[in-house]
């Protein structure tokens, strides 16, 4: 019985789990064209309508000094919101959901797969 309930209650936890596929960072760079006129990243990028992305892997809500945030993202800066794989995924997903007040406008993505290239390809800027 006790190893039954044990059972069901990995599958659960597993099942409610965010679980993001491995990413191939090739294909996140053609994935990435959608995030291109909002962001930059690479050697000589610049901050346009959203912040550059290098770096952003482990780091804080607000990781560009030299760009002016929203009000709802520098709120989840304050609340110590960190960038991490599954956070930077269910942003990706739905970024109202994650921040509400970001002036992201952007849908998300939709497939799994696409987040997770995005992020293999987001991680060679780091």
């Amino acid at each position: 019985m006790i190893k039954h309930i044990l059972s069901s209650a990995t599958l659960v936890l597993a099942l409610a789990a965010p679980a993001f596929a491995e990413g191939d960072a090739e294909k996140g760079e053609k994935v990435f064209k959608k995030c291109k006129a909002c962001h930059a990243v690479g050697e000589d990028a610049k901050n346009k309508v959203g912040p550059v992305l290098n770096g952003i892997i482990g780091a804080n809500a607000m990781h560009n000094a030299d760009f002016k945030y929203s009000d709802g993202m520098k709120a989840k800066a304050e609340e110590g919101l960190v960038w991490d794989e599954e956070t930077l995924g269910a942003y990706l997903t739905k970024p109202k959901d994650v921040v509400p007040g970001t002036k992201m406008s952007f849908a998300g993505l939709r497939k799994e797969q696409d987040i997770a290239d995005v992020i293999a390809y987001l991680k060679t800027f780091q």
